[in-house]
């Protein structure tokens, strides 16, 4: 069997072609524009998606199955008869709904917490999609005429491309909408935010068939961070990886029954068919390939090779740090209002220290997600990480100081695509063979973590209140 696992993401579509030997090639990557019509808003053209969506399905040539990832909270609203859509895709990095969201009452923020354990944050799809119902009016008039569908990008693509309406219990999950320990959408939650229940798409399991694209079944649809969990070989409670996108996204299996957590988040790991649903907690870093994107645009380094190695001390034992809170700090700190911060430069700060400082930045944000976790699971001996960021040697092994724990390097870094593989039944248990394993050593101090602490402390809320004497003079 060939498996073509489309790994729909925030930056680019990426195809990949998995045999039943375990062979593996990239048939594709395409990538599509980021739009910022305002600052704090994220959109993509959903046209766009779809075009390179089938780009890269053509690339793939004959299979003989269809696995898709989607990027989680980005949603959108569109035609159900037409099928075209009637706004731009809202990218879980967007925060226009923050100033709603944040003079809810704390009433609104409990119930949202008990029902489907997520905090009211724009980073979910809830409140982007009360926002596409409140200001176009494209949506109020297709609402008005029984013609409206709303829903993340999954619900979209497989809507045009295969016919089937119809979404996934962990991609659900992660939209702020779905009572957790039924998974079906919340009647309560839909009318807090203001959300057409009957507009959303029915949930499924993640491998119950999601139709056909050019006679092809779409055997497997969900969430890419879980799809990269599956991928991590994550089977057991305690099992935990990290994904180095465009975020920094840890998920850790915690068993059948949902975990009571306060800094990171309960979710659905993955319910397939004929078995019960297996629980995870979640924790973000918004900026972590998009750091090193905006780093890398502002002319601090050029390509990824030259952050594999540095000499001397790190960054942050000199003082040197960088928080990366571009669009905030997510899980455990939940700060939209939080900013970026180089703090600790001198005459002889050079780009090498300040990039160094931002793959620090990076490590040390990842630390709290790791901290929590380990707090609500006990976690493996090994965690796994994944993505960009983790083909620097120096991030594996700085990760690995500041967090004390092995940190093992995956053999190849496509493990969403891997997860999709296995989900839609190919056996590719041999491809995880060979990876690097960075034991943890003295390099990272408590001084460290003091000083980085401080650092993050002075982000906070940023956004709202700078310092009375920030202006000149």
């Amino acid at each position: 069997m060939r498996v073509a696992a489309i790994d729909q993401g925030t930056t680019s579509t990426r195809a990949l072609v998995i045999d039943a030997h375990g062979n593996w090639q990239i048939a594709a990557s395409l990538r599509h524009a980021q739009h910022h019509p305002q600052p704090g808003w994220v959109e993509h053209d959903a046209e766009e998606m779809i075009r390179n969506i089938r780009a890269c399905l053509k690339a793939t040539g004959d299979v003989d199955a269809i696995g898709l990832a989607n990027q989680g909270e980005s949603c959108l609203a569109w035609h159900a008869e037409t099928k075209a859509p009637l706004s731009p895709v809202i990218v879980w990095q967007d925060a226009r709904t923050q100033g709603t969201l944040s003079v809810r009452p704390a009433a609104d923020a409990q119930r949202s917490k008990a029902i489907c354990g997520l905090p009211l944050d724009p980073y979910f799809s809830a409140s982007k999609l009360a926002w596409l119902r409140q200001n176009l009016a494209t949506v109020r008039a297709a609402e008005a005429k029984g013609t409206l569908r709303l829903g993340t990008t999954d619900a979209f693509f497989l809507d045009r491309l295969a016919g089937v309406f119809a979404t996934d219990c962990a991609t659900a999950s992660r939209t702020g909408l779905m009572n957790l320990a039924t998974q079906e959408w919340s009647a309560e939650l839909c009318a807090l935010h203001g959300v057409p229940i009957e507009c959303l798409p029915p949930i499924r399991a993640v491998d119950a068939g999601f139709g056909t694209i050019g006679g092809v079944p779409v055997r497997a649809s969900i969430v890419d961070q879980q799809a990269a969990l599956y991928g991590h070989n994550a089977r057991l409670p305690g099992d935990c990886k990290i994904t180095f996108g465009t975020g920094a996204f840890l998920l850790a299996l915690t068993g059948t029954e949902r975990p009571m957590v306060e800094g990171l988040l309960p979710t659905l790991a993955w319910k397939r068919q004929g078995q019960p649903a297996l629980f995870a907690v979640e924790g973000g870093v918004y900026d972590a390939g998009s750091a090193l994107e905006w780093a890398r645009r502002i002319g601090l380094f050029s390509t990824l090779d030259e952050l594999g190695t540095f000499h001397g001390p790190s960054a942050i034992s000199r003082g040197l740090v960088f928080v990366p809170a571009l669009s905030g700090l997510a899980a455990p700190h939940w700060d939209r209002l939080a900013a970026p911060l180089f703090i600790g430069m001198d005459h002889t700060t050079d780009r090498r220290d300040m990039v160094r400082a931002v793959l620090e930045g990076i490590a040390l944000l990842t630390v709290d997600l790791i901290e929590e976790a380990s707090g609500t699971v006990s976690l493996g001996a090994t965690i796994s990480i994944d993505g960009g960021v983790s083909q620097s040697a120096y991030f594996a092994q700085f990760l690995a100081s500041a967090a004390g724990r092995a940190i093992s390097v995956a053999p190849m870094h496509e493990l969403t695509a891997l997860g999709l593989a296995e989900l839609c039944g190919q056996d590719i248990s041999g491809v995880r063979m060979g990876g690097q394993t960075f034991m943890p050593d003295a390099s990272v101090s408590d001084a460290d973590h003091r000083t980085f602490a401080m650092a993050l402390a002075r982000t906070r809320e940023w956004r709202r209140c700078p310092p009375e004497n920030s202006e000149p003079g």
